[in-house]
């Protein structure tokens, strides 16, 4: 590993140290890659498990065989440095070498989801210039039709099954591998098989040495707000994340484990179940397919120390009656990401942690993917009702009057910018979007823009409230959807909920919700009445929704966040149709 150490002492107001407790100000990061930070905890616990697939462990010494295996054979593919390659699987063990494997050899892995459709795929092969691709064979036939729009010299196919021990394979071909036809496979289409044996033969050099701030990975933003955006990481990105996340946690010791339940195109899932666990010297319990049911099934069994989720599956959990009976005292850290997880929901969780033998309350976390993801986090004995914590070590925040680089007055609202280091080098091939995303402020410093709404108090807590472009206009009044979220879901009745802002040639926009209800909870003229009645007590006027519609379930993305804006198109489709 590279001896240098990068450090982030930057001279900027931080009021939020003063409540660090034991926590440190300020780390020092490696200048070496990701594959160097985990060689290193090889090194000192060789025999530890780094990860567990399908009830099979593997050990840090065998994993670090294994990406060196793997990364010999990218380079025996023709894969080099600074060469991208897309890597869409669920979370496998393969999924975790190539990612390691192909930081190896200097190479930058492109992590997508593999329910994307094919239009999605070729885009993200040819906005990343991936000259290469893995899979899994359940998934071939759609990359041979993305190929004709995207070609890539090699396509990789895996199975499953490559990654179970003989007798998990012989029960994965009972129950799943004999419903699949044998594939007959066509260049440049190769077996995992096939591509690790022509590795093993392979007698030139493929080890490269990089830096931190070497680009390292592709995620790809989206989802909840318009366009997709690669966005370009570092190895620095990914090792800060650990060392802070692991930091800031406090509670982290070599040995533990995750529930590695968030997919690994996502930066939740890649970087602090996958890459902070393997800083920390952890267990990462893969998980390739996740519902609430599977999710509690594997609570129980595997008895994890940690978790981390976003708001709609701890939601699920505990309607779940799997769960009854189950015992949670195994968990040293709940951390909930990737959504606004409203206050009630915090106390419903924290009150079903509580009542299954936990010992910890959830703690919510704040990032975006163009810092890998969280760069905030409440603190592990001091919560503020409706604060997302304390920014990480080495992590600084400011609220600017959106739309400049003007620092607003603590409590006043405004956009929520940072700095240090797990900000991303930019967006791939948009230098517009990056110029107006990362801008240099008077204090000289490279601040992101986050695009979210938020304040800080005097104290240096974060709040924060949604994103700017989600915020409704309506007669002149701004309306925030996350605070009227957290009234309607305060109802007895209430499951979850989602407003919305509708076009309206008076108001501009005007307020529409939609409601789950309480699994037996009847939707009726009289439920109808009661839920608008709390609203007007807790609403202001110009903010009241003009309806509330009751939904069985709300649209979700890939990673479970509510899909408001499928919401706003149906809305504006309806209105349109109305109007023809």
């Amino acid at each position: 590993m590279n001896t240098e150490a990068l450090r982030f002492d930057y001279e900027v107001s931080a009021p939020w140290l003063k409540h660090y407790g034991t926590v440190p100000a300020h780390l020092t990061y490696p200048d070496g890659s990701m594959v160097d930070a985990i060689a290193a905890v090889a090194e000192k616990y060789p025999n530890y498990t780094a990860f567990t697939f399908q009830g099979k462990k593997t050990t840090y010494a065998e994993m670090m065989k294994q990406i060196s295996r793997v990364g010999r054979a990218f380079a025996a593919a023709g894969i080099k440095k600074d060469d991208r390659v897309t890597v869409c699987m669920p979370n496998c063990p393969q999924a975790v070498l190539c990612f390691y494997g192909l930081n190896l050899i200097g190479a930058v892995a492109t992590m997508i989801h593999p329910l994307s459709s094919v239009g999605e795929i070729a885009f993200y092969i040819k906005d990343s210039g991936s000259v290469a691709a893995v899979t899994l064979e359940m998934f071939y036939g759609k990359f041979m039709e993305v190929l004709k729009e995207a070609p890539v010299d090699t396509l990789v196919v895996s199975s499953i099954s490559d990654a179970l021990s003989p007798i998990m394979k012989f029960g994965y071909w009972l129950t799943e591998g004999r419903k699949m036809d044998r594939l007959d496979m066509q260049p440049p289409a190769v077996p995992w098989s096939d591509f690790l044996k022509k590795g093993d033969t392979y007698a030139e050099p493929y080890i490269v040495k990089r830096a931190g701030h070497d680009p390292a990975a592709i995620l790809f933003s989206g989802g909840t707000t318009g366009k997709t955006k690669g966005i370009l990481l570092s190895n620095l990105n990914f090792n800060a994340l650990g060392l802070q996340t692991i930091a800031m946690a406090t509670t982290f010791e070599p040995g533990q484990s995750m529930l590695a339940a968030m997919p690994m195109f996502h930066g939740f899932g890649l970087g602090v179940c996958i890459h902070t666990m393997m800083v920390a010297g952890g267990n990462s319990i893969l998980v390739p397919r996740v519902s609430v049911e599977s999710y509690a099934r594997l609570l129980k069994k595997a008895q994890p120390n940690y978790i981390a989720g976003v708001p709609t599956l701890y939601e699920g959990i505990t309607r779940n009656p799997y769960m009854n009976g189950v015992s949670l005292a195994c968990l040293k850290g709940v951390f909930s990401g990737g959504d606004s997880l409203s206050i009630e929901l915090k106390k419903k969780f924290d009150k079903f942690l509580k009542d299954h033998g936990a010992t910890v309350t959830v703690r919510e976390g704040y990032g975006t993917t163009e810092c890998v993801t969280a760069s905030c986090l409440t603190p592990v004995d001091l919560y503020r009702e409706g604060s997302i914590g304390l920014p990480f070590p080495d992590t600084y925040y400011k609220v600017v009057r959106p739309g400049t680089i003007d620092e607003v007055p603590y409590g006043e609202d405004g956009e929520i910018c940072l700095t240090g280091p797990t900000m991303m080098h930019g967006y791939v091939n948009q230098p517009e979007e990056t110029a107006s995303t990362l801008r240099r402020h008077d204090d000289g410093y490279v601040w992101l823009h986050t695009g979210d709404l938020g304040k800080m108090d005097e104290d240096g807590f974060i709040y924060f409230k949604q994103r700017i472009k989600r915020m409704i206009v309506t007669s002149g009044y701004n309306v925030y959807p996350s605070q009227l979220e957290n009234i309607i879901d305060a109802h007895e009745a209430v499951q979850m909920s989602c407003v919305i802002g509708v076009p309206d040639s008076y108001r501009m926009q005007k307020v529409k919700a939609f409601v789950v209800l309480m699994p037996g909870v009847k939707d009726t003229p009289e439920l109808k009445k009661e839920l608008f009645e709390h609203c007007k007590k807790n609403i202001a006027k110009y903010a009241m929704p003009y309806e509330i519609e009751v939904r069985e379930s709300l649209p979700k993305t890939l990673v479970g966040k509510i899909a408001y804006t499928v919401l706003e198109k149906e809305e504006q489709e309806r209105i349109k149709n109305r109007r023809a």
